[in-house]
């Protein structure tokens, strides 16, 4: 895991493919790794467990707090990449589906009429028969939001375990979704502050 930033108040950091944001199920997570190093550990934001890239960590109760409204207000900008199987059909797009919690299978997402507002832009920077890598810009924050729409679109993030089937499963034994850009305000001083990170595929 690899640290990307730090000061008194907050930590950035690389989270890799696997590892969970937050204690659950394993004996292994983000926090269980840094829990010995600092004596507070404030998780702003989540990344699935299968996806890698940038993740803000509060360090002390008033960071977290004011990283907490910038995510809760939407006032943060997020960028991700991921491969996604197949040939998509232009350069880029907009998503607009509503999504919820699809509880016989949960903890799977589904396109609902029913769901929260959804939206989802993208555009595709490298595309072959087989796959295409694209830009992700989420404008709303759902659970699963990137991987229900683009499987919804027929193109499913390779090696996406609860969204992929066949082929576009079997490419890959990691999920291709990286977090690879994060701007922030910077909770005490305010300043604009912003982090890029490579993704590993």
């Amino acid at each position: 895991m690899q640290i990307l930033y730090q000061d008194k108040h907050l930590l950035v950091i690389n989270k890799p493919s696997g590892l969970l944001s937050q204690p659950g199920s394993l004996n292994d997570s983000v926090t269980h790794r840094l829990e010995s190093e600092f004596p507070f550990l404030g998780v702003v934001h989540r990344l699935d467990q299968g996806t890698s890239g940038i993740m803000v960590i509060a360090l002390n109760q008033k960071s977290l707090s004011h990283l907490a409204k910038q995510f809760q207000f939407r006032t943060t900008f997020k960028v991700y990449e991921a491969e996604v199987f197949g040939q998509l059909p232009m350069a880029k797009g907009r998503i607009d589906l509503p999504l919820r919690c699809d509880w016989p299978n949960r903890p799977k997402q589904e396109v609902h009429t029913e769901g929260k507002p959804s939206v989802t832009n993208w555009q595709c920077t490298q595309s072959s028969k087989k796959r295409s890598r694209v830009t992700l810009i989420p404008h709303t924050g759902r659970s699963h939001q990137l991987r229900v729409h683009l499987a919804s679109i027929g193109h499913p993030i390779i090696g996406d375990y609860f969204y992929a089937q066949g082929e576009a499963l079997a490419m890959s034994a990691r999920l291709h979704l990286h977090a690879k850009r994060l701007v922030i305000h910077h909770p005490i001083t305010n300043q604009r502050i912003e982090f890029n990170c490579d993704a590993p595929f």
